[in-house]
Protein backbone atom coordinates (compact mmCIF):
# COMPACT_ATOMS: atom_id res chain seq x y z
CA UNK A 1 0.00 0.00 0.00
CA UNK A 2 1.37 3.40 -0.89
CA UNK A 3 2.10 5.85 1.88
CA UNK A 4 -0.37 8.37 0.45
CA UNK A 5 -3.27 6.01 1.21
CA UNK A 6 -2.29 5.44 4.83
CA UNK A 7 -4.22 7.81 7.05
CA UNK A 8 -3.49 6.52 10.55
CA UNK A 9 -1.01 3.81 11.39
CA UNK A 10 -1.85 1.73 14.47
CA UNK A 11 0.54 -0.95 15.73
CA UNK A 12 0.06 -3.69 18.33
CA UNK A 13 2.65 -5.72 20.23
CA UNK A 14 1.76 -8.86 22.17
CA UNK A 15 4.66 -10.09 24.33
CA UNK A 16 3.61 -13.59 25.31
CA UNK A 17 5.41 -16.33 27.20
CA UNK A 18 6.53 -18.24 24.12
CA UNK A 19 6.14 -15.77 21.24
CA UNK A 20 6.09 -12.10 20.31
CA UNK A 21 3.48 -10.92 17.79
CA UNK A 22 3.63 -7.53 16.07
CA UNK A 23 0.86 -6.15 13.83
CA UNK A 24 0.58 -3.00 11.71
CA UNK A 25 -2.81 -1.67 10.56
CA UNK A 26 -4.25 1.32 8.77
CA UNK A 27 -7.26 2.90 10.45
CA UNK A 28 -10.06 4.81 8.75
CA UNK A 29 -13.55 5.73 9.87
CA UNK A 30 -14.71 2.46 8.29
CA UNK A 31 -12.46 0.32 10.47
CA UNK A 32 -9.09 -1.44 10.54
CA UNK A 33 -7.11 -2.87 7.64
CA UNK A 34 -4.26 -5.10 8.80
CA UNK A 35 -1.24 -4.59 6.56
CA UNK A 36 1.63 -6.42 8.25
CA UNK A 37 2.20 -9.17 10.80
CA UNK A 38 5.33 -10.53 12.43
CA UNK A 39 5.70 -13.45 14.83
CA UNK A 40 8.88 -14.63 16.57
CA UNK A 41 9.37 -17.37 19.18
CA UNK A 42 11.27 -16.28 22.27
CA UNK A 43 12.30 -17.45 25.73
CA UNK A 44 12.55 -14.09 27.46
CA UNK A 45 9.33 -14.49 29.49
CA UNK A 46 8.04 -16.86 32.13
CA UNK A 47 4.33 -17.03 33.02
CA UNK A 48 3.76 -13.83 31.07
CA UNK A 49 6.49 -11.88 32.91
CA UNK A 50 9.73 -10.76 31.22
CA UNK A 51 12.80 -12.42 32.76
CA UNK A 52 15.38 -11.57 30.07
CA UNK A 53 15.20 -8.03 28.71
CA UNK A 54 17.78 -8.49 25.95
CA UNK A 55 16.13 -11.65 24.63
CA UNK A 56 12.67 -10.07 24.68
CA UNK A 57 13.88 -6.84 23.03
CA UNK A 58 15.61 -8.83 20.29
CA UNK A 59 12.40 -10.80 19.62
CA UNK A 60 10.42 -7.54 19.44
CA UNK A 61 12.89 -6.13 16.89
CA UNK A 62 12.63 -9.23 14.71
CA UNK A 63 8.82 -9.33 14.85
CA UNK A 64 8.70 -5.62 14.02
CA UNK A 65 11.00 -6.11 11.03
CA UNK A 66 8.78 -8.93 9.71
CA UNK A 67 5.65 -6.78 10.01
CA UNK A 68 7.36 -3.77 8.40
CA UNK A 69 8.67 -5.90 5.54
CA UNK A 70 5.19 -7.30 4.90
CA UNK A 71 3.47 -3.90 5.04
CA UNK A 72 6.18 -1.76 3.45
CA UNK A 73 5.66 0.74 6.29
CA UNK A 74 7.65 1.81 9.32
CA UNK A 75 6.33 1.44 12.88
CA UNK A 76 7.24 4.10 15.43
CA UNK A 77 4.82 3.69 18.33
CA UNK A 78 2.90 0.68 19.53
CA UNK A 79 0.12 -0.47 21.86
CA UNK A 80 1.55 -3.12 24.18
CA UNK A 81 -0.12 -5.97 26.06
CA UNK A 82 0.52 -6.58 29.76
CA UNK A 83 -0.49 -9.77 31.56
CA UNK A 84 0.61 -12.35 34.09
CA UNK A 85 0.00 -13.34 37.68
CA UNK A 86 0.96 -9.88 38.99
CA UNK A 87 -2.28 -8.36 37.66
CA UNK A 88 -4.86 -7.50 40.35
CA UNK A 89 -8.25 -5.82 40.06
CA UNK A 90 -10.92 -4.48 42.42
CA UNK A 91 -14.10 -2.40 42.48
CA UNK A 92 -14.39 1.13 43.82
CA UNK A 93 -17.13 3.75 44.12
CA UNK A 94 -17.31 7.53 44.05
CA UNK A 95 -19.92 10.25 44.53
CA UNK A 96 -20.15 13.94 43.57
CA UNK A 97 -22.78 16.66 43.59
CA UNK A 98 -24.19 17.67 40.20
CA UNK A 99 -23.44 21.37 39.83
CA UNK A 100 -25.89 22.42 37.13
CA UNK A 101 -28.62 19.92 38.12
CA UNK A 102 -28.05 18.37 34.68
CA UNK A 103 -25.24 15.84 34.32
CA UNK A 104 -22.43 17.02 32.03
CA UNK A 105 -19.29 15.33 30.71
CA UNK A 106 -17.36 17.23 33.39
CA UNK A 107 -19.54 15.70 36.12
CA UNK A 108 -18.85 12.21 34.76
CA UNK A 109 -15.12 12.91 34.76
CA UNK A 110 -15.30 14.15 38.37
CA UNK A 111 -17.23 11.15 39.67
CA UNK A 112 -14.84 8.70 37.98
CA UNK A 113 -11.90 10.62 39.47
CA UNK A 114 -13.57 10.34 42.87
CA UNK A 115 -14.06 6.59 42.41
CA UNK A 116 -10.45 5.98 41.51
CA UNK A 117 -9.10 8.15 44.37
CA UNK A 118 -8.24 5.12 46.51
CA UNK A 119 -5.03 4.18 48.25
CA UNK A 120 -2.88 2.00 46.00
CA UNK A 121 0.44 0.50 47.19
CA UNK A 122 3.51 2.30 45.86
CA UNK A 123 4.67 -0.80 44.00
CA UNK A 124 1.43 -0.99 41.97
CA UNK A 125 0.59 0.85 38.74
CA UNK A 126 -2.95 1.48 37.48
CA UNK A 127 -3.52 0.07 33.99
CA UNK A 128 -7.24 0.68 33.53
CA UNK A 129 -10.10 2.43 35.32
CA UNK A 130 -13.24 0.95 33.73
CA UNK A 131 -16.63 2.52 34.58
CA UNK A 132 -19.28 -0.12 35.37
CA UNK A 133 -22.46 1.87 35.85
CA UNK A 134 -23.83 5.07 37.33
CA UNK A 135 -26.44 5.95 39.93
CA UNK A 136 -28.31 9.26 39.94
CA UNK A 137 -30.21 10.22 43.10
CA UNK A 138 -30.49 6.54 44.00
CA UNK A 139 -31.63 5.39 40.56
CA UNK A 140 -29.40 2.44 39.62
CA UNK A 141 -28.30 0.83 36.37
CA UNK A 142 -27.67 4.00 34.34
CA UNK A 143 -25.19 3.39 31.51
CA UNK A 144 -24.73 7.04 30.49
CA UNK A 145 -26.23 9.80 32.69
CA UNK A 146 -25.25 12.67 30.36
CA UNK A 147 -28.08 15.21 30.13
CA UNK A 148 -30.12 13.64 32.92
CA UNK A 149 -31.31 15.84 35.80
CA UNK A 150 -30.31 15.12 39.37
CA UNK A 151 -28.40 16.24 42.44
CA UNK A 152 -26.17 13.33 43.49
CA UNK A 153 -24.18 11.30 40.95
CA UNK A 154 -22.49 8.03 41.94
CA UNK A 155 -20.25 5.74 39.92
CA UNK A 156 -18.84 2.23 40.29
CA UNK A 157 -15.55 1.48 38.54
CA UNK A 158 -13.34 -1.56 38.11
CA UNK A 159 -9.66 -0.74 38.64
CA UNK A 160 -6.96 -2.98 37.16
CA UNK A 161 -3.40 -2.69 38.47
CA UNK A 162 -0.06 -4.39 37.84
CA UNK A 163 3.33 -4.63 39.48
CA UNK A 164 5.16 -1.39 38.68
CA UNK A 165 8.61 -2.97 38.25
CA UNK A 166 7.29 -5.66 35.89
CA UNK A 167 5.45 -3.07 33.79
CA UNK A 168 8.57 -0.87 33.65
CA UNK A 169 10.54 -3.83 32.31
CA UNK A 170 7.97 -4.26 29.53
CA UNK A 171 8.31 -0.58 28.59
CA UNK A 172 12.11 -0.87 28.72
CA UNK A 173 12.06 -3.80 26.30
CA UNK A 174 9.87 -1.90 23.84
CA UNK A 175 12.08 1.19 23.99
CA UNK A 176 15.21 -0.95 23.55
CA UNK A 177 13.66 -2.19 20.32
CA UNK A 178 13.43 1.43 19.10
CA UNK A 179 9.70 1.96 19.64
CA UNK A 180 7.53 4.34 21.65
CA UNK A 181 4.73 3.01 23.83
CA UNK A 182 1.36 4.43 22.78
CA UNK A 183 -0.30 2.75 25.74
CA UNK A 184 -0.50 -0.39 27.86
CA UNK A 185 -3.49 -2.72 27.65
CA UNK A 186 -4.39 -5.74 29.77
CA UNK A 187 -3.79 -8.77 27.53
CA UNK A 188 -7.08 -10.57 28.18
CA UNK A 189 -9.01 -7.31 27.83
CA UNK A 190 -7.49 -6.90 24.36
CA UNK A 191 -8.41 -10.50 23.51
CA UNK A 192 -12.00 -9.79 24.55
CA UNK A 193 -12.15 -6.79 22.22
CA UNK A 194 -11.06 -8.99 19.32
CA UNK A 195 -13.32 -12.02 19.80
CA UNK A 196 -16.51 -10.91 21.59
CA UNK A 197 -19.75 -9.36 20.39
CA UNK A 198 -21.64 -6.71 22.34
CA UNK A 199 -24.50 -9.16 22.90
CA UNK A 200 -22.15 -11.64 24.58
CA UNK A 201 -20.68 -8.97 26.85
CA UNK A 202 -24.15 -7.76 27.79
CA UNK A 203 -25.49 -11.23 28.58
CA UNK A 204 -22.41 -12.27 30.56
CA UNK A 205 -19.28 -14.00 29.27
CA UNK A 206 -15.80 -15.01 30.37
CA UNK A 207 -12.88 -14.90 27.94
CA UNK A 208 -9.96 -17.21 28.72
CA UNK A 209 -6.77 -16.47 26.78
CA UNK A 210 -4.75 -19.68 27.06
CA UNK A 211 -1.20 -18.71 26.19
CA UNK A 212 2.11 -20.48 26.54
CA UNK A 213 2.51 -19.95 30.29
CA UNK A 214 -0.78 -18.62 31.67
CA UNK A 215 -4.55 -18.68 31.34
CA UNK A 216 -5.64 -15.03 31.52
CA UNK A 217 -9.34 -14.53 32.31
CA UNK A 218 -11.69 -11.55 32.06
CA UNK A 219 -15.43 -11.57 32.76
CA UNK A 220 -17.97 -9.17 31.26
CA UNK A 221 -21.49 -8.73 32.67
CA UNK A 222 -23.87 -6.09 31.27
CA UNK A 223 -21.05 -4.84 29.02
CA UNK A 224 -18.74 -4.13 31.97
CA UNK A 225 -15.62 -5.87 33.26
CA UNK A 226 -16.39 -7.43 36.64
CA UNK A 227 -13.49 -9.84 37.22
CA UNK A 228 -9.97 -10.65 36.04
CA UNK A 229 -7.71 -13.54 37.00
CA UNK A 230 -4.62 -15.41 35.89
CA UNK A 231 -3.96 -19.15 36.29
CA UNK A 232 -0.23 -20.00 35.90
CA UNK A 233 -0.84 -22.94 33.54
CA UNK A 234 -0.60 -22.85 29.74
CA UNK A 235 0.50 -24.50 26.54
CA UNK A 236 4.02 -25.14 27.83
CA UNK A 237 2.58 -27.54 30.41
CA UNK A 238 0.90 -29.54 27.63
CA UNK A 239 4.19 -29.68 25.72
CA UNK A 240 6.14 -30.72 28.80
CA UNK A 241 3.69 -33.54 29.53
CA UNK A 242 4.12 -34.86 25.97
CA UNK A 243 7.91 -34.69 26.25
CA UNK A 244 7.84 -36.72 29.48
CA UNK A 245 5.07 -39.12 28.48
CA UNK A 246 6.49 -39.95 25.04
CA UNK A 247 10.15 -39.51 26.04
CA UNK A 248 10.95 -36.99 23.33
CA UNK A 249 12.44 -33.51 23.04
CA UNK A 250 10.53 -30.31 23.87
CA UNK A 251 10.81 -29.17 20.24
CA UNK A 252 9.36 -32.40 18.88
CA UNK A 253 6.71 -32.45 21.62
CA UNK A 254 5.52 -29.01 20.51
CA UNK A 255 5.33 -30.15 16.88
CA UNK A 256 3.43 -33.30 17.83
CA UNK A 257 0.97 -31.29 19.94
CA UNK A 258 0.14 -28.93 17.07
CA UNK A 259 0.03 -31.56 14.34
CA UNK A 260 -1.49 -34.61 16.04
CA UNK A 261 -2.88 -33.41 19.37
CA UNK A 262 -6.41 -34.01 20.67
CA UNK A 263 -7.75 -32.87 24.04
CA UNK A 264 -10.20 -35.80 23.96
CA UNK A 265 -8.66 -39.24 23.59
CA UNK A 266 -11.88 -40.80 22.23
CA UNK A 267 -11.71 -38.47 19.20
CA UNK A 268 -8.81 -40.57 17.89
CA UNK A 269 -10.16 -43.22 15.53
CA UNK A 270 -8.82 -46.69 14.87
CA UNK A 271 -5.24 -47.76 15.51
CA UNK A 272 -3.57 -44.55 14.34
CA UNK A 273 0.10 -44.14 15.15
CA UNK A 274 2.62 -41.31 15.00
CA UNK A 275 6.39 -41.22 14.68
CA UNK A 276 8.20 -39.79 17.69
CA UNK A 277 11.80 -38.63 17.80
CA UNK A 278 13.77 -39.97 20.74
CA UNK A 279 16.57 -38.44 22.80
CA UNK A 280 20.19 -39.57 22.96
CA UNK A 281 20.55 -40.31 19.25
CA UNK A 282 18.24 -43.34 19.30
CA UNK A 283 16.13 -44.04 16.18
CA UNK A 284 12.54 -42.68 16.01
CA UNK A 285 9.78 -44.98 17.23
CA UNK A 286 6.08 -45.41 16.52
CA UNK A 287 3.54 -44.55 19.23
CA UNK A 288 -0.24 -45.00 19.22
CA UNK A 289 -1.94 -41.65 18.78
CA UNK A 290 -4.42 -42.57 21.53
CA UNK A 291 -1.53 -42.43 24.03
CA UNK A 292 -0.94 -38.82 23.01
CA UNK A 293 -4.66 -38.12 23.41
CA UNK A 294 -4.70 -39.51 26.97
CA UNK A 295 -1.72 -37.34 27.95
CA UNK A 296 -3.32 -34.18 26.56
CA UNK A 297 -6.77 -34.98 27.91
CA UNK A 298 -5.42 -35.28 31.47
CA UNK A 299 -3.74 -31.86 31.26
CA UNK A 300 -6.70 -30.22 29.50
CA UNK A 301 -9.11 -31.63 32.09
CA UNK A 302 -6.99 -30.26 34.95
CA UNK A 303 -6.62 -26.85 33.30
CA UNK A 304 -10.32 -26.44 32.58
CA UNK A 305 -11.25 -27.53 36.11
CA UNK A 306 -8.92 -24.86 37.54
CA UNK A 307 -10.71 -22.26 35.40
CA UNK A 308 -14.12 -23.60 36.39
CA UNK A 309 -13.15 -23.43 40.08
CA UNK A 310 -12.06 -19.80 39.71
CA UNK A 311 -15.48 -18.90 38.26
CA UNK A 312 -17.33 -20.89 40.93
CA UNK A 313 -15.30 -19.33 43.78
CA UNK A 314 -16.25 -15.85 42.52
CA UNK A 315 -19.91 -16.84 42.07
CA UNK A 316 -19.79 -16.14 38.34
CA UNK A 317 -20.69 -19.51 36.83
CA UNK A 318 -24.43 -18.81 37.19
CA UNK A 319 -24.19 -15.31 35.65
CA UNK A 320 -22.64 -16.16 32.29
CA UNK A 321 -25.54 -16.28 29.86
CA UNK A 322 -23.12 -16.44 26.91
CA UNK A 323 -20.84 -18.96 28.61
CA UNK A 324 -17.08 -19.12 28.07
CA UNK A 325 -14.96 -18.16 25.06
CA UNK A 326 -11.57 -19.87 24.78
CA UNK A 327 -8.85 -18.14 22.81
CA UNK A 328 -5.06 -18.08 22.64
CA UNK A 329 -2.80 -20.57 20.89
CA UNK A 330 -3.76 -23.56 23.05
CA UNK A 331 -7.45 -23.07 22.23
CA UNK A 332 -6.60 -24.35 18.73
CA UNK A 333 -6.05 -27.83 20.19
CA UNK A 334 -8.70 -30.13 18.71
CA UNK A 335 -11.31 -31.30 21.20
CA UNK A 336 -10.51 -28.54 23.70
CA UNK A 337 -13.83 -26.72 23.22
CA UNK A 338 -15.80 -29.98 23.38
CA UNK A 339 -14.13 -30.87 26.69
CA UNK A 340 -14.84 -27.36 27.92
CA UNK A 341 -18.56 -27.84 27.23
CA UNK A 342 -18.53 -30.83 29.58
CA UNK A 343 -16.39 -29.25 32.34
CA UNK A 344 -18.09 -25.83 32.49
CA UNK A 345 -21.61 -27.17 31.84
CA UNK A 346 -22.39 -24.03 29.83
CA UNK A 347 -21.89 -22.85 26.23
CA UNK A 348 -18.22 -22.83 25.19
CA UNK A 349 -16.78 -21.68 21.87
CA UNK A 350 -13.40 -20.89 20.36
CA UNK A 351 -12.78 -17.18 19.89
CA UNK A 352 -11.07 -15.84 16.78
CA UNK A 353 -10.53 -12.17 15.82
CA UNK A 354 -13.18 -10.46 13.69
CA UNK A 355 -14.27 -6.97 12.61
CA UNK A 356 -11.13 -6.15 10.58
CA UNK A 357 -9.97 -6.13 6.97
CA UNK A 358 -6.68 -6.70 5.23
CA UNK A 359 -4.80 -9.86 6.20
CA UNK A 360 -7.87 -11.52 7.70
CA UNK A 361 -6.88 -15.01 6.54
CA UNK A 362 -3.56 -14.70 8.39
CA UNK A 363 -4.79 -13.34 11.73
CA UNK A 364 -8.09 -15.26 11.98
CA UNK A 365 -6.73 -17.72 14.53
CA UNK A 366 -7.00 -17.73 18.31
CA UNK A 367 -3.27 -17.16 18.71
CA UNK A 368 -3.54 -13.63 17.31
CA UNK A 369 -6.55 -12.52 19.37
CA UNK A 370 -4.51 -10.31 21.72
CA UNK A 371 -2.51 -8.45 19.06
CA UNK A 372 -5.66 -7.79 16.99
CA UNK A 373 -7.41 -6.59 20.14
CA UNK A 374 -4.57 -4.13 20.74
CA UNK A 375 -5.14 -2.69 17.27
CA UNK A 376 -8.85 -2.36 17.99
CA UNK A 377 -8.17 -0.65 21.33
CA UNK A 378 -5.90 1.84 19.58
CA UNK A 379 -8.56 2.37 16.93
CA UNK A 380 -11.29 3.07 19.50
CA UNK A 381 -8.99 5.50 21.31
CA UNK A 382 -8.26 7.46 18.12
CA UNK A 383 -11.66 7.09 16.44
CA UNK A 384 -12.77 10.73 16.87
CA UNK A 385 -9.44 12.07 15.59
CA UNK A 386 -9.58 9.74 12.59
CA UNK A 387 -13.09 10.89 11.68
CA UNK A 388 -12.09 14.53 12.07
CA UNK A 389 -9.06 14.10 9.80
CA UNK A 390 -11.22 12.56 7.08
CA UNK A 391 -13.64 15.47 7.32
CA UNK A 392 -10.77 17.97 7.16
CA UNK A 393 -7.82 16.52 5.17
CA UNK A 394 -5.74 19.59 5.93
CA UNK A 395 -5.93 18.84 9.66
CA UNK A 396 -3.37 16.04 9.35
CA UNK A 397 -0.89 18.38 7.69
CA UNK A 398 -1.46 21.05 10.35
CA UNK A 399 -1.04 18.51 13.15
CA UNK A 400 2.17 17.16 11.63
CA UNK A 401 3.48 20.71 11.20
CA UNK A 402 2.61 21.51 14.82
CA UNK A 403 4.36 18.32 15.99
CA UNK A 404 7.47 19.19 13.96
CA UNK A 405 7.61 22.70 15.43
CA UNK A 406 7.16 21.31 18.96
CA UNK A 407 10.08 18.89 18.46
CA UNK A 408 12.26 21.74 17.17
CA UNK A 409 11.33 23.88 20.18
CA UNK A 410 12.16 21.08 22.63
CA UNK A 411 15.46 20.40 20.85
CA UNK A 412 16.45 24.08 21.14
CA UNK A 413 15.45 24.19 24.81
CA UNK A 414 17.65 21.24 25.81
Amino acid sequence: MSGSRVHNLICGLDIGTTKVAFAIANATSKGLEILGLGQVAHQGSRHGVIVNIESAADAIRKAREEAELMSGLQAESVWVSVGGTHIQSFDSQGMVAVRGREVSADDITRVIDAAKAVAIPSDRQVLHVLPKDFKLDGQEGIADPTGMSGVRLESAVHIITGNQAIIQNVVKCVEKAGLRVSGLVLAQLASGLAVLSNDEKNLGVTVVDIGGGTCDMVTFIRNHVTHTACIPVGGQNFTHDIALGLRTTQVNAEEIKKKHGYALANMVTGEESIEVETVGGRPPRSVERSNLGRILEARADETLKLLQKELADKGLNTKLGSGVVLTGGTAELQGFVELGDFIFDMPVRKGVPHRMGGLTDVVSTSGFATVVGLLQHGFETKRETIIEKERDPGLKIRLEDWGRKLKEFIAKSV
